[in-house]
């Protein structure tokens, strides 16, 4: 991950919600979205590759893009960009799980340089980070949906636009709260 990160001032509280009938709704705004492939799991029962999205509430904590596909995304969230060589790590026995790393890496990983466009904007949220519990799951994004909104490996899918239209909302303080 490139280390052009930018903190964004204090700003207010915004609460996302996102419910099993595949709605995310951020004050009068709605929009439709995609989650685990295989539904909802409390955060305590979810484990690494079950597809399942962990439910609870997680912070918003940075935005990653790929710069050469897309502009930079306007939001106060700190953003970076995407390389090639950027992984993330989903081997629940490495000290790194559930963090970003550079490729090549010896562990099982995911590559978020990737040739679909689901990744040109990802936000990483607090699930299982503060710290990584091995096992409990890891990569738990907000991303690009699908054009057909098929479930996610555990990650919160939106349309491009509609994800654009929710980082303009967002600030440093932005929570999603995923409900089963």
């Amino acid at each position: 991950m490139q280390s052009d990160a930018v903190a964004a001032p204090p700003s207010q509280t915004v609460e996302l919600s996102a419910s099993a009938d595949g709605i995310l709704r951020v004050g009068d705004h709605e929009f439709r979205c995609a989650l685990g492939k295989n539904g909802i799991t409390d955060a305590e029962t979810k484990t690494e590759g079950d597809g399942k999205s962990p439910a609870g509430r997680w912070q918003l904590r940075y935005v990653m893009y790929r710069a050469d596909r897309r502009p930079c995304p306007r939001t106060k969230l700190p953003v970076t960009t995407i390389s090639f060589s950027d992984g993330w790590c989903d081997d629940p026995k490495h000290p790194y799980y559930n963090c970003p790393v550079r490729l090549p890496f010896d562990a099982s990983h995911e590559k978020l340089y990737r040739e679909d466009d689901v990744y040109n904007i990802i936000v990483v949220l607090g699930h299982n980070d503060d710290p990584p519990v091995p096992g409990k799951g890891s990569a738990i994004f907000m991303h690009i949906a699908k054009p057909d909104y098929s479930g996610t490996e555990g990650c919160v899918a939106l349309a491009e636009k509609d994800l654009e239209t929710l980082l303009g909302l967002a600030g440093y303080e932005t929570f999603i709260t995923i409900n089963a």
